[in-house]
């Protein structure tokens, strides 16, 4: 399983000419789901992510987590996360899960993040979404699982 993390003061996500999610100071995350990520997977994922301490204190310092700061985080399905573009020119995502994997490990995860008391928004899955954010810093983290580490 793949994250890609942005340190935000703002994002949201679109569809269909409408604001269909938004947060203020926080994370937006993209996940990935590979074909072989399992609960372990999302485990893993869910305790590392809010404990991050990517968030800058009072010395300008990175340490201080999402919780740390309250901040919010905005969760979006990524399946081109795992697509390979080492041959040719057109991506292949052989390892990208099928939907209904990737959606239920996605509403898992989600339900792992919402259980730590994070305010938490989504987007919808296998919609096409346009993200509005403004990456602060710019901060932007990939986080993997274990099993999706080569």
């Amino acid at each position: 399983m793949k994250c890609l993390l942005q340190r935000v003061t703002r994002a949201s996500i679109i569809i269909n000419d409408r604001v269909y999610a938004s947060i203020q100071q926080g994370l937006c995350l993209f996940l990935g789901v590979s074909r072989v990520d399992t609960s372990k997977d999302i485990s893993y994922l869910a305790k590392k992510i809010p404990n991050l301490r990517i968030f800058e204190d009072k010395h300008g310092k990175m340490n201080r987590s999402v919780l740390d700061i309250q901040g919010q985080i905005l969760v979006v399905s990524q399946f081109t996360l795992y697509g390979n573009v080492e041959k040719g020119r057109r991506p292949s995502f052989e390892q990208a899960a099928l939907p209904e994997h990737a959606n239920s490990l996605y509403v898992e995860f989600v339900k792992a993040l919402k259980s730590q008391n994070i305010s938490i928004y989504t987007g919808k899955f296998g919609a096409n979404m346009e993200i509005d954010l403004v990456n602060d810093g710019p901060a932007t983290f990939l986080v993997e699982s274990p099993s999706s580490v080569k």
